[in-house]
């Protein structure tokens, strides 16, 4: 398996053999992969050559480390194509995951500087400020703070938010969701949102900022995400113009 005499370096080969077993299933999701010294024994090599394999493959987000315990496969990432308007609990059940909600705050503010201004209402208007932690099969995948005008979105409740909010709003009071604006960009994990999401502080994590509009223009939500970056992908699908 190893080739000493290729040009390709050796802590490579031993990273693309590691890879292939993760891919191909051999090694599964939260299996603990043989130790360093393991490795180096059986394939004849040193312990440097296999750690740097290891770290590479930690950083591209196959293998995590648990101190203490040892080196793990990591667990598979979502997908999620960045096309289509849907809610975490929809994205969830599509892939056959269990979605599921912590609600960590909900309550009114007054709505003030650019809140006021991407919501379309007065400074001063009421808003519900909702804190979330989104969970899919029992593991935490993101934390979330939306703001709503209270005057548009009447009846929200705690009980309401800790399911699916635009199942509400569409069922319930019978608005029509139309279009979001969507950013997207790379950040590390704050110590609070490291401890709800069951990460390292610092860790990467995916920074998600949303504005939803109802099929008539009128500003519904502001969301803020933070996603966890090991297990979280977003897909986006280009053409190029012609």
């Amino acid at each position: 398996m190893i080739d000493k005499q290729s040009p390709v370096p050796i802590y490579y080969q031993l990273e693309q053999y590691m890879k292939e077993k993760i891919e191909k299933g051999e090694w599964q999701p939260g299996e603990m992969i043989p130790s360093e010294r393991e490795l180096a024994e059986t394939y004849h090599i040193s312990r440097m050559t296999v750690r740097q394999a290891v770290n590479n493959l930690v950083n591209d987000g196959y293998l995590i480390r648990r101190r203490g315990k040892g080196t793990f496969v990591a667990a598979e990432k979502i997908e999620q194509p960045l096309k289509g308007l849907t809610s975490f609990s929809e994205d969830m059940r599509a892939r056959g995951m269990e979605p599921d909600t912590i609600v960590l705050g909900f309550e009114t503010v007054p709505a003030s500087g650019k809140l006021a201004e991407w919501l379309a209402v007065k400074e001063g208007d009421a808003l519900y400020e909702i804190r979330r932690l989104r969970l899919a099969d029992g593991s935490p995948m993101a934390l979330e703070t939306l703001y709503i005008p209270v005057h548009l979105v009447l009846g929200l409740t705690r009980d309401v938010v800790s399911g699916s909010v635009y199942e509400f709003i569409e069922k319930e009071k019978g608005m029509i969701i139309g279009s979001a604006v969507q950013t997207l960009e790379a950040s590390v994990a704050r110590k609070l949102e490291a401890e709800h999401l069951q990460v390292k502080e610092g860790a990467p994590v995916l920074l998600l900022e949303r504005r939803t509009y109802l099929d008539d223009g009128r500003p519904l939500e502001v969301v803020k995400s933070v996603y966890r970056g090991d297990r979280y992908k977003f897909i986006v699908e280009m053409e190029r113009r012609k």
